[in-house]
């Protein structure tokens, strides 16, 4: 006897199209906005990724020559350039990306307008295309200089790790909160910009922790950023021991202004997308 066939009644469940994941949504969507970072960034000027390279080469060559000039030796070790390069690429990492977090909401409020696009996916893609473009300058500068200094110290890849994830995460952190102050209060952004020029000096780049008077080191210690530097340092020098690294405080302050600002965003994105 041949099958027969009804067509559905009330009571038939209906098949459903299949929908597509909305994270792999999400995930195309901070793809096409890396893409477009990248273009907008390194694909109109002459060069392109090349100048993130050379930026912080010769910012480092600058540093060293400068102060090879008023010292026969570095802090540490004999190289000055690697000496200031462990001092100046964590501190570039969490100046450039925090920065580019900030601004997130402003480079992409034509697609946020339109809700082409949620403001956790810019933070999300304009994080992790710099970072990716910093590790990869910081690999290459690294290695270069370790070559040329012909040192053959063992470079500490857990503590370096540590450095680098602490200094990218206070970046996430400062951003994500800036990227709400800079929106809703513009006079901020300015006094940043301001507070981030003795940053780069109290951030021990060019000295160490240690060769500060007693009186000042615990001001300094307040700066998670000194406490990066140290551990950036200890990564590269075996023989250098900081013992005023606090990793609870750095990764605390990370979280902390991570949360605060998302929690403004959360709340406030609206306003700030049509502001």
């Amino acid at each position: 006897m041949a099958d027969v066939s009804f067509p559905p009644t009330l009571d038939t469940p209906v098949p459903r199209p299949a929908q597509r994941p909305k994270r792999l949504s999400a995930n195309r969507t901070i793809a096409a906005l890396g893409l477009r970072e990248m273009i907008t960034s390194y694909g109109r000027s002459p060069g392109g990724w090349l100048w993130a390279i050379i930026e912080p080469a010769a910012a480092i060559a600058l540093l060293a020559f400068a102060f090879s000039l008023a010292f026969r030796a570095p802090p540490l070790g004999s190289s000055f350039a690697l000496f200031y390069a462990t001092g100046f690429l964590p501190y570039m990492l969490f100046h450039d990306i925090s920065q580019k977090v900030a601004t997130s909401i402003r480079f992409s409020r034509p697609l946020l307008n339109f809700g082409a696009v949620s403001y956790l996916d810019t933070l999300i893609a304009r994080f992790l295309l710099n970072l990716l473009t910093h590790l990869l300058v910081i690999a290459l500068v690294l290695t270069a200089l370790l070559y040329v200094a012909r040192s053959n110290a063992y470079v500490d890849a857990r503590l370096l790790f540590l450095a680098l994830a602490a200094s990218s995460a206070l970046a996430a952190g400062v951003g994500t909160l800036n990227c709400y102050l800079f929106t809703a209060f513009p006079a901020w952004e300015r006094l940043w910009a301001i507070a981030l020029r003795p940053l780069f000096i109290i951030s021990g780049v060019v000295f160490l922790f240690e060769d500060v008077p007693a009186a000042y080191q615990t001001l300094l210690a307040a700066n998670p950023l000194f406490h990066v530097t140290g551990l950036m340092r200890a990564a590269i020098y075996p023989t250098y021991e900081p013992t005023y690294i606090n990793l609870w405080f750095v990764f605390g302050v990370a979280v902390g202004t991570s949360v605060l600002g998302m929690l403004c965003l959360d709340k406030f994105h609206d306003e700030l997308i049509h502001k």
